[in-house]
Formats: structure tokens, C-alpha cells, sequence
């Protein structure tokens, strides 16, 4: 247990970064969950977020905003298509159209100014290099090089003696792993959203990336993925 240590849980309201906060709250952590809206087609993961936040009584949690639509680049933040109905064989080939620019640097940038800030030493993320969509954010060496940046970058790294901690308990987990994890601890996988073009009622289409990699790990779990889908769209 780590009673008393401040950590910024980087939290879309997706099932990832869900399990995350959920371990950082199980590890004794005095969470402060920070979500971006980025300007993202898939609003709906805001209002799970903030749903989440209430329900497991996080202290404060804050909704960023920052616009990437004005860059671009992305079938998220972007007028591109997201890609629907792949392989996962096909799904570790390249990079995919829903990768944003340089959107965990981003991430993890803003979550360090509010560690540093609030004197956090910790900082959580949900990224994953297995079961995942191809995206080079996701990997360790990104991770231990970012980490090294906090440590260098800031006042409280350089002058304070403070060393910055960046969490990645999912990394090398598998998406039934995950889910496992995640349902040991409690967590209601059914009110969190993870697709990239879920219906104007918040259901998950079913087909993107996002979608069939969470499906398949519930698969794999031997469960049913409690999440609500458009009708006839699940595997």
C-alpha cells in the first residue's frame, strides 16, 4: 500500500484506463483523474468518465479541453474514416487511421504539469503493447523515455528531488487479462465506453478496432461483454 502518495490517472472512461484507476484507487492512491475532451468524435466516453468518477467517489476529477481538430491528422479528430470490420492479424500491421498525433506525449504532458502542481510523484496510463491497434505511444520504450523527460524537464525533477513515476500496469497484459484484473477488483465494465463510433445514443457500433479488440478479450474471458452495442453488432 502506498497510503498518503498523490497520482494523476490519465482516465478516458474507456475500459483500460477504467481497470487503471480502479488499481491506482486499490493500491492506496489519492487519485485525481484527468480526462481530455480533444475533440474527439466519441464524446460518449466523457459521460462515462465523469459516470465512473462519481461512482468510485474520486476526489476530483477534471475534464480537459483542448482541441486537436485544428491539427488533425486522425479518423478521430479528423474527417477520415475509421476503420471498421479488420483482422487482428491486420490490426498490428502499421499504424491506423485512429492514431492521433503524438496524442499520449500530449497526454502525458498535461497530466505531469497537474503532478507536478498538485507535488504528485505518479502518473498512471492505460497504454498496452499487446492487445492493442499498432499505436507507438503504447510502447515501453515510450514510457521509460517520457519518464526520463518528467525527471528532467521540471522543477520539482531538478531542483525538489522529486522522481516522477509513470504507471503502466496494463502494458504487458493481455485484453482478457485486463478484464480479469478489472473484475477482481469490482469494476462495472458495462458503463464504460470504448468505441471510437458509437451510435447518438452512446451504443458501440461493434466494428471498429476498439470494439473487437475489447470483444475479444471478454471472448477469451469466457464472458459477455456487458457494454450496450448496436444491435447485431457484436461478435
Amino acid at each position: 500500500m502506498t497510503i498518503g502518495k498523490k497520482a494523476v490517472v490519465l482516465f478516458s472512461g474507456g475500459l483500460d484506463s477504467t481497470t487503471v484507476l480502479t488499481i491506482a484507487i486499490s493500491e492506496g492512491y489519492d487519485v485525481y483523474a484527468l480526462s481530455f475532451d480533444y475533440g474527439q468524435t466519441h464524446k460518449s466516453e466523457l459521460e462515462a468518465a465523469t459516470r465512473i468518477a462519481m461512482r468510485l467517489g474520486v476526489g476530483r476529477h477534471v475534464i480537459l479541453k483542448i482541441d486537436l481538430r485544428a491539427f488533425g491528422g486522425s479518423a478521430l479528430t479528423d474527417d477520415i474514416e475509421i476503420p471498421k470490420n479488420r483482422s487482428i492479424e491486420s490490426m498490428g500491421e502499421g499504424i491506423p487511421a485512429t492514431y492521433v498525433p503524438a496524442r499520449n506525449t500530449v497526454f502525458l504532458s498535461l497530466g505531469l504539469a497537474w503532478a507536478e502542481a498538485i507535488d504528485a510523484g505518479h502518473i498512471f496510463i492505460g497504454v498496452n503493447a499487446l492487445d492493442y491497434s499498432g499505436y507507438p505511444d503504447c510502447r515501453p520504450e515510450f514510457i521509460e523515455a517520457f519518464q526520463r523527460l518528467a525527471n528532467l524537464a521540471t522543477k520539482a525533477g531538478t531542483e525538489s528531488g522529486v522522481k516522477f513515476e509513470v504507471h503502466t500496469p496494463l502494458i504487458a497484459m493481455t485484453k482478457k487479462e485486463i478484464i480479469q484484473a478489472g473484475l477482481a477488483l469490482g469494476v462495472d465494465y458495462s458503463i464504460t465506453s470504448t468505441c471510437y463510433d458509437p451510435s447518438p445514443a452512446g451504443e458501440a457500433c461493434g466494428q471498429c478496432d476498439a470494439c473487437l479488440l475489447r470483444l475479444k478479450g471478454f471472448a477469451e474471458a469466457g464472458l459477455a461483454d456487458p457494454a450496450s452495442y448496436v444491435e447485431g453488432k457484436t461478435l
